[in-house]
Formats: structure tokens, C-alpha cells, sequence
């Protein structure tokens, strides 16, 4: 079994067919200790953050990211990921929501995260403008969502399969496949490829009976699977002392005077990592007039 998580990226029937296969459990298992998330928030999150793993690994440059933001009708509200090339931060404005299983025993994600809604993905690419894509929500449950934005913001038909196994607050397994057949792809293969999909529709069930390398090769057994690459993957989020004084700046010099005055300091906590940030008075005053005198910010 795999020592860590891990993404594959696999080339099928020759440059025809384009896949991602990654395990993500300790990425999940480490969201989910930060957060004290109940079981089917876990879920969530973890489909969230294994979705947009995906669409980080296909960023080039070093400096570029892609921020998945779901805004949905559920109690969860707003969740949160943001990826690069193997990293990945995850938030929710409610991740300890509790609901009943479905009636099928499985997690109720859809429910969670509401079933009606918005996906919406930036990407930096490190220019001026970032692209921006949207797509409706049409399940709540993140995979047939991500499926969606891909074909309507990206116009990439893709089958997606994301899951997470839970028990109590353990992350049993968790892990995500996306297969996009290429232009020029034949009718006959892209019809071997929806024979097959029963096989990935509970991947982390899955993934307790094999490692993500033999279930590539019994799931797509005479369709000769090529790993190209493997990207460990990990949880990290990138907040510092820096970012919070330029969001304290961002405030403007009528807010943070009124830090100064009113507050005796700030203590700035992060989303992501819940770290804690604490300005004093003094140090609140130093940005300000470091602020005005670059010009960052209008003097009074």
C-alpha cells in the first residue's frame, strides 16, 4: 500500500485518453484534524480538496494556483479549496454540520453542501487577469459537479469519481479519478471507458482492496495504461505574518485606526490552518505609517 498520498497521471490506448488517479487520505485526514469536521463535512471537503488537486496538476508554473469555491444551499455554506502542483488548503464556513445518513447509509455530501448553487473556478496564472469559470451546481455530491464545470466552463467531457471513507473522525481512505478522452478520440474506446465506469463509482470503497497502481491496471486492463508522472500530494497552507499585514492594510487607514483605538491590537486567525496572528497597537500604528508613506494606503 501506498506510504503516502499521491497523484498518477496516466496516458490510455496511446495519447487517447487522458487520467488522474490520486490517493489523497492523509491530505484529508490532516483537513479534518485542523477543522474538527464531522464525518459527512469530512466528505466534502475532502471530495473538494481532491477535485481541485486535480486541477492544480494541470497548472505548469510554479506561481500558479486554483482557487474551487462551492456556494451552495446547505447548511455547510461556503467551501473553500485552493491547490497548486501537489498542495492543496481547504475551508468551510460551517465544516461541523451533522446530518443523518442517506437512506442508502452513505454520507449525505448533497445535502450538506446544497444541491442548488454555483461552482466557481479562478485560476492565477501569474498575469494581470485570472480566468474565472462557473458552473451551476447539479448535485451537491462535488463529483458529478466538477464533471459538470468541465464540460460546460471547459468544454472537456469528463468522468469524474471522488470519495471519501469516514469512521468517526478517521479517514479510511480518500481518493479521486478523472479520465478526459482527447480530440479524435474513437467512438469505440470512449464506449469501453462508460462500460467500465461501475467499477469507479465508490473509489474509496476501492481503494481499501488495492493501491491506486493495481487498480489502474485492472481498471483499464487492455488499454495500455502508461503512468507519465507521479506528484506527492500534502496539506499546506501558505499564510504568514506578511499576507495578514497586507490583509490589515487591504482594511484602510479608517478601519485599522479604528484597530488603535478601540481593539488595543488585532489578532488575525487564519481559515485555512487556524493559525493566530497578533498585532500589537504599536505594531498596528508602523504598518499604517509604512502603509501611507508607500503609498499602499490614503493617509487621513
Amino acid at each position: 500500500m501506498a506510504d503516502r498520498d499521491e497523484m498518477l497521471q496516466i496516458d490510455l490506448c496511446e495519447g487517447q485518453v487522458r487520467v488522474m488517479l490520486c490517493e489523497t487520505t492523509a491530505t484529508v485526514q490532516r483537513c479534518a484534524d485542523i477543522h474538527g469536521s464531522t464525518p459527512v463535512c469530512t466528505a466534502a471537503l475532502g471530495r473538494l480538496m481532491t477535485g481541485t488537486l486535480m486541477l492544480g496538476i494541470m497548472m505548469k508554473g510554479d506561481d500558479e494556483s486554483v482557487t474551487v469555491t462551492l456556494k451552495g444551499d446547505g447548511p455547510m455554506g461556503s467551501l473553500v479549496a485552493v491547490a497548486d502542483h501537489g498542495h492543496v488548503k481547504a475551508c468551510a464556513d460551517d465544516p461541523r454540520v451533522d446530518l443523518a445518513p442517506r437512506e442508502d447509509g452513505k454520507l449525505d455530501v448533497g445535502s450538506a453542501v446544497g444541491r442548488h448553487g454555483r461552482m466557481s473556478v479562478i485560476k492565477d496564472l501569474g498575469l494581470k487577469k485570472n480566468y474565472i469559470g462557473q458552473s451551476e451546481l447539479v448535485s451537491g455530491e462535488i463529483a458529478m459537479d466538477f464533471a459538470n464545470y468541465f464540460t460546460v466552463s471547459e468544454q472537456q467531457p469528463s468522468l469524474v469519481a471522488l470519495g471519501v471513507l469516514v469512521s468517526g473522525e478517521t479517514v479510511l481512505k480518500a481518493g479521486g479519478l478523472l479520465i478526459q478522452p482527447l480530440p479524435g478520440c474513437p467512438d469505440e474506446v470512449i464506449d469501453q471507458l462508460e462500460l467500465r465506469s461501475p467499477m469507479f463509482a465508490d473509489i474509496s470503497r476501492e481503494m481499501t482492496y488495492a493501491p491506486i497502481e493495481q487498480l489502474c491496471r485492472d481498471w483499464f486492463q487492455g488499454m495500455n495504461p502508461k503512468i507519465l508522472e507521479r506528484t506527492p500530494l500534502d496539506y499546506r497552507c501558505t499564510c504568514s505574518r506578511e499576507r495578514m499585514e497586507k490583509a490589515l492594510i487591504s482594511l484602510g487607514t479608517k478601519d485599522l485606526q479604528s484597530l488603535i483605538d478601540e481593539d488595543q491590537g488585532a489578532e488575525l486567525v487564519c481559515h485555512f490552518c487556524h493559525g493566530k496572528y497578533k498585532f500589537s497597537t504599536e505594531e498596528l500604528r508602523e504598518l499604517m505609517r509604512n502603509a501611507v508613506k508607500k503609498g499602499e494606503a490614503e493617509p487621513e
